[in-house]
C-alpha cells in the first residue's frame, strides 16, 4: 500500500507540472491534492485546522495591512509560514502580529522581503522549482514526500513539515541540489523516531 502511495504521488506530481504550464485539465490538481493528503503525517483535523489558519490569516492581513497582496501564507501543523514582499519594515512587523494573533497559531515564521512585488517571470519560475522539489522528494524512498510542504519565493526554497533530523537532512540535501534552488530554509518541526512510527501508521490507516 505504501509503494502504491508513492507511486500515486510520483504521477499526480508529474501531472501538476503539466498543469502549471496551462496543458491539463484543472481537475488535475484534485488528484495530487488527494494524493498528497494519504501520505501527510498530519491528521485529517489537523490538515483542515491549517487551511482554516490560512485563510483567516490572509483575511487578516486584507483587513490589516494597505498593499497586502504581495504576501503568502502557509501553515502546517499550526506553524505558519510567511513569505513574499511587503513594501517596509512596519508591515513586516505588522503582518506578522496580525497572523500571531489567529487562534491555535503555535508560531509564525516571518522570511517576508521587503521590496516591490515580483514580476510574473519570476513567479513562474518558483512555481517550476517547486515541482521539481517535489518530485525529488517523490522519487526518493527514504523521503516523506506527502509530510513536507514546499514554498518557493525569489528561487529560496522553504520546507515545512513533520520530519525527523535524518529526514530534515536530507531533504534540505536534496532540495539543494534541484535546479533553480538558490538556497534552502528548513522550518520543519522535529520527532522521534518513535512519533514517526505512530502518525505513519496513523497515515496508513486513512487509506
Amino acid at each position: 500500500m505504501k509503494h502504491a502511495a508513492r507511486a500515486l504521488l510520483i504521477d499526480s506530481l508529474a501531472a501538476s507540472s503539466i498543469v502549471t504550464s496551462g496543458c491539463f485539465p484543472l481537475a488535475a490538481t484534485g488528484v495530487v491534492m488527494g494524493a498528497m493528503a494519504l501520505t501527510d503525517r498530519r491528521t485529517v483535523g489537523a490538515q483542515a485546522e491549517d487551511q482554516g489558519i490560512e485563510l483567516k490569516a490572509s483575511a487578516q492581513l486584507r483587513d490589516g495591512l494597505r498593499y497586502p497582496g504581495g504576501i503568502s501564507v502557509t501553515s502546517y501543523n499550526r506553524r505558519v509560514l510567511l513569505t513574499g514582499q511587503v513594501a517596509n519594515a512596519e508591515d513586516k512587523r505588522r503582518a506578522e502580529q496580525l497572523v500571531g494573533r489567529i487562534d491555535n497559531v503555535r508560531a509564525v515564521h516571518n522570511e517576508l522581503q521587503i521590496a516591490g512585488q515580483p514580476g510574473l517571470t519570476a513567479t513562474a519560475a518558483d512555481t517550476t522549482t517547486t515541482t521539481a522539489v517535489k518530485l525529488a522528494f517523490a522519487e526518493d524512498k527514504e523521503i516523506p514526500a506527502g509530510s513536507i510542504k514546499i514554498v518557493t519565493e525569489s528561487g529560496a526554497v522553504f520546507l515545512m513539515g513533520l520530519v525527523t533530523q535524518n529526514e530534515a537532512q536530507k531533504a534540505a540535501r536534496i532540495a539543494s541540489r534541484v535546479r533553480g534552488v538558490q538556497r534552502v530554509v528548513t522550518v520543519f518541526e522535529i520527532i522521534s523516531d518513535a512519533e514517526r512510527d505512530r502518525m505513519t501508521k496513523q497515515a496508513d490507516e486513512k487509506k
